[in-house]
């Protein structure tokens, strides 16, 4: 089996990684250097995409659309595709919970661009499997290295509720629709515990025995218009449908299994 990844990124690599253990061939593209050159050292990248048996498809829309969109043709021997987009999609339901058949509903233009992206990809005919991802976290990216490097923020908004989802459940999901294709689904990946951001930043901080950030009142924080959006949606993602279609287990049902399993592992320790 030979896997293509057009965007191969922080979670493709670590479905590429376990595939690639199983006996994979692996190839995929990355802008930057020395990405290709670890990809090089693992023996990956060795057939080109018109060559593979499953495609991922991971890099985000941009004002001009999808990048691999234009002039995309399909491998002859195509059996499983998937695309890689984002809970943003349903936008804000006041803390309320959405599903995969919730209406898509997006707040800000990057959500409006993964629905369009969507409807595109779907649009081609392709053995297509959407993903939508909740908020990544795992080793390298996670509020026990915001909280030691001193760039943690404990930002209040009354209410507000979002999901995660470690990386390694994101790849285990991924395997587990190759193994069990079903094209034309959509599939959300979230864990079992929506919660407010400062929730878990304080929990950071206990692992790691130090004190939280101050509390800074969502109303008058200074935040990025990047930074601000990930508080414009509060929600529940709903993952029964990766449990009961796909036998999904996950590794780290909450955040807290995830970052404790993190800190085990040396993440957040002084250098």
């Amino acid at each position: 089996m030979r896997l293509f990844v057009h965007g191969l990124g922080y979670s493709a690599e670590r479905l590429a990684l376990r595939l690639a253990a199983e006996g994979w061939e692996v190839a995929g593209t990355t802008r930057e250097p020395d990405k290709a050159e670890r990809f090089a050292a693992r023996g990956w990248n060795r057939f080109a995409a018109a060559d593979a048996t499953h495609l991922l498809f991971s890099a985000p829309p941009d004002e001009a659309g999808d990048p691999f969109l234009p002039g995309f043709e399909a491998p002859p021997g195509l059996v499983w595709a998937g695309y890689l987009s984002t809970t943003g999609v349903y936008g804000d339901r006041g803390g309320g919970w959405v599903n995969e058949e919730s209406p898509l509903r997006p707040t800000g233009a990057r959500g409006r661009r993964r629905v369009e992206a969507e409807a595109a990809w779907a649009a081609l005919g392709l053995p297509l499997h959407v993903f939508r991802i909740a908020g990544i976290y795992g080793p390298g990216r996670n509020a026990l290295a915001a909280v030691r490097s001193g760039r943690a923020r404990r930002i209040v908004k009354p209410g507000q509720l979002f999901s995660r989802i470690h990386v390694d459940d994101i790849a285990a999901a991924l395997a587990a629709s190759i193994a069990r294709p079903n094209p034309g689904r959509a599939y959300n990946l979230a864990d079992d515990r929506p919660a407010p951001p400062s929730e878990v930043t304080e929990f950071a901080c206990r692992l790691l025995n130090l004190p939280p950030p101050p509390a800074e009142p969502f109303e008058t924080a200074q935040l990025s218009p990047m930074a601000a959006s990930f508080y414009r949606d509060s929600k529940r993602v709903s993952n029964a449908r990766i449990k009961a279609e796909l036998g999904v287990r996950l590794r780290y049902p909450t955040y807290r299994e995830g970052l404790h399993a993190l800190h085990e592992a040396g993440e957040g320790m002084p250098a």
